[in-house]
């Protein structure tokens, strides 16, 4: 038997105990559309198969628009002027020179800014999304190098900048603390979400010194800055006493509901769209530009457009902070953990709520006798720092896997087999039983396909001519979050055509075609007899676009709305209809309208319901249910991670000649917009492992490289091939039988190249990014 064979066989096998587990432990805990879902008929065999995304042709011809894109009468363009010291007043600020410019309608500045309330910071309220809790622009302190000190709107953008530039600005300056090292001795336990991240089980620092093999190393990751090709921006106007603002956003409910706390109206007057998005991974929230925008367009009483410049996204918007990590694991000699130990230290603000939980991994990973996880923070005089793709998992996983792979070398035993050996049963820290887990067989598969037993285990052995060259694995975890409040509007019309409208969002990861996909086979409709709306807060639902989440929540929503249609239809058909009598949980969509599901010849047309009922259309809203699975099942994505590298013996360069992620993620929808979103992570995860690194002064609390000349992130020769593969195995626990895609990709990839690096050059490389100093 192969490998392949091997592991689909042993795929199966899980995927049966996960069903029998599903009847006996919880029966009530499983979720309307999970596995096996009756309700869709695969009529149109949609689902599973590789559809492009129905948004292409509107972005490659110029027919999408994007926030900064919308043209409106009266329009002025903002410009901002930043402050230069870390901590402090501002002393003196003289705009008459701006002010004095051509085409310059408004400057403002701390002392004509309209009164403003405190921005709600994220995870301080079910809809804060602020980045942080500062008041925006109504004193002259400064809290971080780079707070915006004044507003220039002018006729043309050309303009405004022009004028910002001229604006004089002094300080009083007070001391900062912006030296990592220097704030340590009062660093604080941190916690996320609300929670503290401190576990302890059992005595593990006992354990350790015990276990006769181990390792304890200290790994670092440095700050990251978000680089979206889409650049932040805003288009917005006041009408009366309501905002409309167009935005590039990710949480466009969130984002209303935060605003119209800062400006003291209520959530109904504040409307926020968002139709396309380029990029955002975690940093398309709301920040200093949307609010001074919009407390400037109230001013002037016209209409702005904000775009931040490429500099100016550092100078405002958060990235990911900076981490010092200590993982030490004990084990037997046949490679039993006896002890995990993942803690360390990562760098805040005193004004926002978000340390980076690197943790997260090491709590569900691998089984052990005994565990001792904790992030502690320290409180820097800089800006806020915030979600970053996969925030916790990316870096945690760069050091728990590396260690990993240092207790294999220790040990003598493959790296893929050490991780078998301590493959857990249950969830090791909680005992939540898995709901889906075939993290082995992602392995076994991804080993066959890259090539694995070709790998030398003696590091710095094969050479081919300047160029050393290593494999490498690590493993990828993230957790399956779907958020409660995602809600649905469903209407049919009686030509048969299916609108669904939800405040979700497109960045570009295909979430409209898969869920058009879907909505098309539950309801037995052609995908052109449907439309997926989305992007607008005046549509129901609370939908983040993060945590890789967002698929799930529409998922549950659209689930419950069709349950709702159903249940209205079956009464609009009345007792003359072949479906008389009849639940909606024993009817489902088939070619154009509802048939029985044990008996196809039952059915009645949409068309012909709602033209004996002389309706034009059905409408209904539904919220989804409650996301109850997660508290009786332990859930999340996974995957595999091969690289193999080339290191030049000469220089130290390295490179990435393979790469292959072998993925478990629940049932893939939409392969072609999943293998994207899977690579998409993959290139941005070489970017962590070899290149990208803010540069912090730390004398002046300022970012030194905020440009994509000097901040480096992968280019098309940097990308090697890239293969994906996956199991495809539902969880009957989710919604669509799926698990979130969008952060899995980068995890465990930074580990995976710097365990071939090893491999390759004999090197350990315990501090990113993986340059070539480090090397010689």
């Amino acid at each position: 038997m192969s490998i392949v064979e091997n592991a689909t066989q042993l795929a199966q096998g899980a995927l049966q105990a996960v069903m029998k587990k599903a009847v006996e432990l919880a029966p009530d805990s499983w979720i309307p559309g999970g596995v096996p879902d009756p309700l869709i008929q695969h009529k149109h065999g949609l689902v599973g198969t590789q559809v492009a995304r129905l948004d292409g042709p509107l972005k490659v011809t110029g027919a999408a628009r994007f926030a900064a894109e919308f043209p409106l009468e009266t329009m002025v363009y903002a410009a901002l002027t930043y402050s230069t010291i870390p901590k402090g007043r501002i002393a003196t600020i003289d705009v008459a020179a701006a002010e004095a410019l051509p085409g310059v309608v408004l400057v403002m500045t701390y002392k004509n800014a309209p009164r403003l309330n405190p921005t709600p910071a994220m995870l301080t309220a079910p809809k804060a999304i602020g980045g942080d809790q500062l008041p925006v622009m109504q004193d002259d302190r400064i809290h971080w190098n780079g707070e915006p000190v004044a507003v220039v709107l002018a006729q043309t953008q050309e303009q405004a900048d022009h004028a910002a530039s001229l604006i004089a600005v002094t300080y009083e300056t007070e001391i900062a603390m912006t030296r990592f090292e220097d704030a340590k001795p009062d660093r604080a336990a941190a916690s996320f979400m609300g929670a503290p991240m401190l576990i302890e089980i059992g005595d593990a620092e006992a354990s350790l010194a015990a276990a006769p093999h181990s390792v304890d190393r200290t790994y670092r990751t440095p700050r990251h800055n978000h680089n979206p090709i889409e650049l932040h921006g805003a288009t917005l106007f006041w009408q009366g006493d309501e905002l409309i603002l167009h935005d590039a956003s990710q949480c466009v409910a969130h984002v209303a509901w935060t605003l119209a706390q800062v400006f003291g109206v209520d959530e109904a007057q504040v409307h926020v769209t968002s139709p396309y998005v380029g990029g955002g991974f975690g940093s398309k929230t709301l920040w200093n530009h949307q609010i001074l925008a919009a407390a400037a367009a109230k001013l002037a009483g016209r209409p702005v457009r904000i775009m931040l410049s490429r500099e100016g996204v550092y100078r405002m918007v958060g990235g990911r902070t900076l981490t010092e990590q200590r993982v030490a694991i004990g084990a037997q000699a046949d490679g039993h953990f006896d002890a995990l130990i993942h803690t360390g230290v990562v760098a805040m603000t005193p004004h926002n709520s978000m340390p980076e939980p690197f943790i997260l991994p090491s709590k569900s990973a691998y089984a052990a006798g005994s565990f001792l996880l904790n992030v502690d923070a320290v409180k820097l005089d800089m800006l806020a720092n915030t979600f970053m793709r996969a925030p916790g998992e990316s870096v945690g996983t760069f050091a728990l896997e590396s260690a990993v792979d240092e207790l294999a070398v220790e040990l003598g035993v493959d790296p893929i087999a050490l991780r078998e050996t301590n493959e857990p049963e249950t969830n090791p820290t909680t005992g939540t039983p898995f709901s889906s887990r075939n993290i082995v067989a992602a392995y076994r598969s991804g080993a066959e396909r890259f090539g694995w037993d070709k790998r030398n285990a003696t590091p710095g052995t094969r050479r081919e001519g300047e160029w050393l060259v290593g494999m490498g694995c690590a493993t990828a975890t993230y957790p399956y979050y779907r958020m409660p409040g995602g809600a649905a509007r469903l209407t049919l019309t009686k030509d048969g055509h299916a609108t669904v409208e939800i405040a979700a969002h497109e960045m570009g990861m295909g979430t409209a075609t898969t869920h058009t996909m879907v909505l098309a086979e539950r309801l037995g409709l052609p995908m052109d007899k449907v439309s997926f709306l989305y992007g607008d807060s005046k549509m129901p639902g609370v939908v983040l676009a993060g945590g890789s989440q967002q698929t799930a929540s529409i998922g549950a929503a659209v689930i419950a709305a069709q349950n709702a249609l159903f249940t209205e239809l079956l009464k609009l058909a009345g007792n003359d209809s072949p479906l008389a009598g009849l639940k909606p949980s024993e009817v489902g969509g088939y070619e154009g309208g509802l048939c029985k599901l044990d008996d196809p010849s039952a059915c009645e047309s949409y068309v012909s319901i709602l033209s004996r009922a002389q309706r034009d259309a059905v409408s209904v809203e539904a919220a989804g249910s409650a996301p109850l699975e997660t508290q009786h099942w332990s859930m999340h994505s996974y995957g595999a991670m091969f690289a193999e590298v080339r290191v030049n013996a000469v220089t130290g360069e390295v490179r990435v000649s393979r790469f292959l992620g072998s993925f478990d993620c629940g049932k893939i929808l939409n392969p072609k917009t999943a293998t994207s979103q899977f690579r998409g992570g993959i290139i941005m995860g070489l970017g962590m492992a070899l290149m990208e690194e803010t540069q912090f002064d730390e004398r002046t609390g300022r970012v030194m490289n905020p440009s994509l000349a000097e901040y480096h992130v992968p280019v098309h020769m940097d990308v090697p091939e890239i293969d994906v593969i996956w199991t495809d195995i539902p969880d009957p626990h989710a919604p669509m039988g799926a698990h979130g895609i969008g952060e899995i990709g980068i995890t465990g990839v930074a580990a995976a190249v710097a365990n071939a690096v090893f491999n390759a050059t004999g090197k350990r490389v315990r501090d990113l990014p993986i340059t070539l100093d480090k090397l010689l």
